[in-house]
């Protein structure tokens, strides 16, 4: 489906010049497989994540998609042609309901109410309380993760790219992440690109990309490569991102009283 090859992405620097973020990463994402990009932070996976998505232009190299060059293609057009991106942190739209973000998402302009709180009790979202809610700063970033995975199950893209899907999500919601992502997978056929240090997400994935330092590091079938990165930097156990996100590491429960909930 996707084919990387001799992908280098570089930004200037004022005092350095060009610094090389991405240096020569070769990589292929099968038709109907589900791969994990981990590695320690700062070694490009985001932005790796990005020049597929066509949110950077590399400085060299060639993307295909689906046999078709999409190296110079914008974002705009990449979606087109079933390219779907989440971000780490996702964008908010004042002024847009939940109910019209969905719709844009599936292309359909006579979505129904129905099918639109389908999509949002897919991401354990209660549909009456979210539906008509404006995308602003009133929802927290954990809101604003699910009502964006919503998007891209609306949209049912061949190839959905997600970056760090996990953060702001608790601990109770990981598996319905799970079952949202193999949901996407199923309903498209198509590929999943999940960028992640969390050992639940890296159990799941058919292939393990190991990106380090603006190179592949390893890359090959989870069986083979998830056994060498337990324990580093590049797996963290859920509760380790869930302590970045006001987790209690010991209890594995919120530290805020008010957050014990849940919200998936």
């Amino acid at each position: 489906m996707l084919s990387v090859k001799n992908l280098k992405y570089d930004v200037a620097d004022e005092e350095l010049g060009q610094v090389g973020i991405i240096h020569d990463i070769s990589m292929e994402v099968p038709d109907g497989q589900f791969v994990v990009i981990t590695g320690p932070n700062g070694g490009g996976k985001s932005s790796l994540a990005k020049c597929i998505a066509g949110v950077y232009q590399p400085t060299a190299g060639q993307i295909l998609f689906e046999g078709q060059d999409i190296t110079s293609m914008s974002i705009t057009e990449r979606a087109k042609l079933g390219i779907s991106f989440a971000f780490q942190q996702p964008v908010r739209f004042k002024g847009i309901e939940v109910f019209d973000l969905l719709k844009l998402a599936s292309g359909d302009k006579t979505l129904s109410v129905g099918a639109a709180c389908q999509y949002l009790s897919e991401v354990g979202l209660c549909a009456k309380d979210y539906i008509n809610r404006e995308v602003d700063a009133s929802l927290s970033g954990g809101e604003l993760k699910r009502i964006e995975i919503a998007t891209v199950l609306a949209r049912k893209s061949r190839l959905s790219i997600f970056d760090e899907p996990e953060a702001g999500i608790d601990l109770w919601s990981f598996t319905n992440l799970i079952k949202a992502f193999e949901k996407i997978k199923a309903e498209t056929n198509g590929s999943i690109v999940i960028i992640s240090h969390q050992e639940r997400i890296l159990e799941i994935a058919d292939t393990i990309v190991v990106i380090e330092r603006g190179l592949v590091k390893a890359q090959g079938p989870r069986d083979e490569i998830l056994p060498g990165l337990l324990g580093t930097e590049s797996a963290y156990p859920s509760c380790h991102a869930a302590d970045q996100d006001g987790m209690d590491v010991e209890k594995c429960e919120p530290k805020d009283e008010a957050a014990k909930g849940g919200v998936f």
